[in-house]
């Protein structure tokens, strides 16, 4: 059977995440639902192998296909790549298998040169927002693609494509992502697959924003509709953490509308996966686009209460809850604890990812790594953070920023690894706390000066049940035996 190197994601395209990788995956899926999604296309993940076979070339074969599926994004959109009167422009987007937020490279708005942004303003009658396009898309392309902020993209929108294509698949060669995958001890796995999608512009005015959104508290697993929200922004405002979003609350009061449509698709969508939903959208002058689901990171305290939930509910059965279950859910249920004492507070913000750590503030990502070497507890404190950081918030006890939102790369991957955050402290948190030690309560959101003892929470009735599941189901070789139940047997009889 040959391998299909470029598919078009119009919902019939082969279901098989291994191929298409978890975004296109998703976007694949939501068309197939009918939910709207911009129009896209998928270079599939055997092409990144074939990638760095040539030494980071694109096969000749798979760029005429680019080429071939680029004209059917012009026909179903009816714009033109790279011209006027009504101009196309694309996002490159990465997509590994398994979910990595964050971890790989993305680009924005592409297909813009001086010639096009005029065509752009000329269509649209707003230059002001052509202009900030156009910013955007230089700032990001020079820093992701050049590796220069400063060096000007390519005349020739093609060629922005092909090394746009180039960028990402390297990406999967690059440090943040190995030390992801040996942290979630995912092996070398089968490369990115890159998704090419018209661009919906969240930028484009002031009913136009972005977000993200999640089907239930990620933190808490409370069943109720969890995210945040950006106005004239790109997906990457929210996600990277370098602004401080809005509450989902603050946009059902600026589009009610459009928050009931995202409640009914965030139904859809979890009945869907079975499973909590982590749904990224953009609104465009009013109208609502879908551009992203997956299974959503969530912290051990949430694990344990969705997958009790999707139980009672008849959505999964007891061994699948317990399969929800990783290594580092079961380790935060064992720690989970929270702070009591009238220890005095340094700063607070946005619990992210409940907890409670102590450690000494690096605020310098190098820095950061070699403490915890040698055996320093370090609880990384950062204005925002990026992917680029990622090696040390692995290394690292808590995570704290003066930026960005509980739906930020930063949130996520601290949630997903049970590693306390707070997100959201203000300005001048890093100067002030540099060098100090401090006990971090993810689930408040505070910082304590000094060693501030937890008190360990009692078990609630969610993680009670799911342990029952284990005699239920017969298992015994399960990461909540090694680090809930055999600990509890061993102080019980001492």
């Amino acid at each position: 059977m040959t391998i299909p190197l470029v598919v078009a994601l119009d919902g019939t395209a082969p279901a098989d995440r291994e191929l298409l990788g978890g975004k296109a995956f998703s976007v694949n899926g939501m068309r197939a639902l009918g939910l709207p999604v911009p129009p896209a296309f998928a270079i599939t993940t055997p092409v990144c192998g074939q990638f760095h076979a040539r030494g980071g070339q694109l096969p000749d074969e798979v760029w005429a296909q680019v080429q071939t599926a680029m004209a059917q994004l012009e026909r179903d959109t009816g714009r033109t790549f790279g011209a006027g009167p009504n101009p196309l422009l694309v996002s490159v987007r990465s997509g590994a298998a398994q979910s990595m937020p964050g971890m790989m490279d993305t680009v924005l708005n592409l297909g813009l040169t001086p010639a096009v942004v005029g065509e752009l303003a000329a269509a649209t009658g707003d230059r002001a927002w052509a202009q900030d396009t156009w910013s955007r898309f230089c700032s990001g392309y020079g820093e992701i693609v050049l590796a220069d902020p400063d060096a000007a993209p390519p005349a020739d929108p093609y060629d922005q494509l092909r090394e746009a294509i180039a960028a990402v698949f390297g990406s999967w060669t690059n440090e943040r992502v190995a030390a992801y995958r040996r942290r979630h001890k995912l092996g070398d796995g089968g490369g990115t697959a890159v998704t090419v999608q018209a661009m919906v512009f969240g930028n484009r005015d002031d009913d136009s924003g972005t977000g993200v959104l999640f089907s239930r508290d990620p933190a808490t697993g409370v069943p109720e509709l969890f995210g945040e929200w950006l106005t004239r922004a790109q997906g990457e405002d929210v996600v990277s953490g370098e602004r401080t979003p809005e509450t989902l609350a603050q946009f059902q009061a600026h589009s009610p509308q459009l928050y009931v449509e995202l409640e009914r698709i965030a139904g859809i969508l979890e009945a869907e996966l079975r499973d909590l939903v982590d749904i990224e959208f953009t609104v465009e002058s009013g109208r609502l686009y879908m551009l992203q689901c997956r299974r959503g990171k969530r912290s051990g305290r949430a694990a344990a209460r969705i997958a009790v939930d999707l139980v009672n509910a008849g959505t999964i059965s007891q061994a699948e809850a317990l399969e929800h279950i990783s290594v580092d859910h079961a380790k935060a249920l064992a720690t989970d604890g929270s702070v009591t004492s009238g220890a005095e507070v340094l700063a607070t913000g946005t619990g992210a990812s409940p907890g409670v750590a102590t450690g000494v503030v690096y605020t310098d990502t190098d820095e950061a790594c070699a403490a915890a070497a040698e055996g320093v507890g370090v609880v990384l404190v950062r204005p925002s953070t990026s992917p680029v950081d990622v090696p040390a918030m692995f290394e690292s006890l808590a995570v704290v920023t003066e930026v960005g939102g509980a739906t930020s790369h930063a949130a996520l991957v601290c949630r997903e690894i049970g590693v306390p955050c707070v997100v959201g402290c203000g300005a001048g948190l890093t100067r002030r706390l540099a060098g100090q030690t401090v006990t971090v309560d993810g689930a408040t959101g505070t910082i304590f000066a000094g060693e501030v003892a937890a008190m360990d929470n009692a078990p609630d009735q969610y993680l009670q049940q799911l342990l029952s599941y284990l005699d239920n189901v017969g298992v015994r070789d399960h990461p909540l035996v090694e680090y809930v139940l055999r600990p509890t047997v061993t102080e019980g009889a001492s």
